[in-house]
């Protein structure tokens, strides 16, 4: 196998690798990227195996065909620190050695015999539905938020992606809990009738949204048993869906919540940060004490201090006081688009329903904390 390839380009290519492959896995071969030549291109394919990532390269002359796999991690750290845009020289020496000279440089890598690699299809018979890339990345940004991490209930470890109705229009939407707060965002979708609900896993979706940030590509999804594929161009992702049952959410969501609190969204992110920043680990919480006109935002550490701020408001109810983490408020206001940010309330220990006036098929639940 010997090829020369411009260090941009696969540079490019191994920044996504990154994300998929294990650097401390039990088994050595998934720390490994497979580097494949055949039919005039440059193969790249990593995987956890519940991830895999591929990529075809073109822009790439091929001096004898081949494959082998070396780790992903060093190799990438090797071409980072070569100068940009030069030609890279790759020549498989031996089935363990694979020699990577540029200018002035000269390294020989280890590498793993590729009948050791798992294999993977990526053909999928299921519905091919595209999708708008702005639209579906900001439905993966907004909902990835509440996405749990705690790893006894599984079936939280994700964003569950189902198709809804209102108004007589399709959506996509996007949910995902971990049970302190709820994030749910929706966007119009076409010709999706045989979609099936599915669990998208915490990794997959980061990984997703790095590549969709990065690309004008067109983005297709389609689903396949108990797998999804997502291409953008040349570049493939095969994610494992989560084996489990999403609850039924839509019995947390607030319908009577009538108290109504308006505050400017970055004036209340930046006092939340502000008076948090007493608290060493955040675990004490955000005590809102609302009026008609104003909220004092306090934070209360017996180990570290306070931090008290008012910011301008209005509220259509009488006197409340209520206390959230803080962490979770700020996420939730990040995400809002409009100016102002409305909150909802029932009481002080209700659920707590937060709309964004400029993006109607987003909202937010968040629990008060006990404090």
């Amino acid at each position: 196998m010997q090829f020369i390839v411009k260090r941009d380009i696969l540079l490019k290519s191994l920044n996504f690798v990154q994300g998929v492959v294990e650097k401390k896995n039990t088994l050595p071969i998934l720390s490994n990227v497979l580097l494949q030549l055949k039919n005039n291109k440059l193969s790249i394919i990593a995987t956890d195996l519940d991830l895999v990532f591929y990529d075809e390269i073109s822009e790439v002359k091929i001096l004898k065909e081949g494959s082998t796999t070396t780790s992903a991690a060093i190799l990438y750290d090797v071409l980072r620190k070569i100068s940009s845009d030069s030609d890279i020289n790759f020549d498989l020496k031996t089935e363990n050695k694979l020699s990577l000279k540029s200018d002035n440089s000269d390294f020989t890598l280890l590498c793993l015999p590729t009948d050791n690699f798992p294999t993977f299809s990526d053909e999928f018979e299921g519905q091919q539905i595209m999708l708008n890339n702005s639209r579906f990345l900001k439905l993966l940004n907004k909902t990835k938020i509440a996405i749990s991490n705690d790893d006894t209930r599984h079936y939280l470890n994700g964003i569950f992606l189902h198709l809804t109705e209102a108004h007589g229009r399709n959506f996509l939407t996007g949910v995902a809990t971990d049970s302190h707060r709820l994030s749910s965002s929706s966007i119009e979708i076409e010709n999706a009738d045989n979609f099936s609900s599915l669990i998208l896993p915490r990794k997959t979706v980061f990984q997703l949204c790095s590549l969709i940030g990065e690309s004008s590509e067109k983005l297709t999804m389609q689903t396949s048993e108990n797998k999804i594929k997502f291409t953008l161009g040349n570049i493939k992702l095969v994610s494992k869906v989560i084996d489990g049952k999403f609850p039924d959410y839509k019995k947390v969501v607030p319908t009577n919540n009538e108290k109504s609190l308006i505050v400017p969204s970055k004036d209340f992110i930046d006092s939340i940060e502000r008076v948090a920043s007493v608290s060493m680990d955040g675990k004490e919480g955000v005590k809102l004490a609302i009026n008609k006109e104003r909220v004092q935002l306090s934070v209360n550490s017996a180990s570290s201090g306070e931090g008290n701020e008012i910011i301008k408001a209005k509220f259509n109810s009488e006197n409340l006081n209520i206390s959230f983490n803080s962490k979770y408020l700020i996420d939730i206001a990040s995400e809002i688009e409009d100016k102002n940010l409305k909150m909802n309330f029932k009481d002080s220990v209700s659920p707590v329903l937060i709309v964004d006036s400029s993006d109607k098929n987003s909202y937010y639940v968040i629990m008060p904390m006990k404090i």
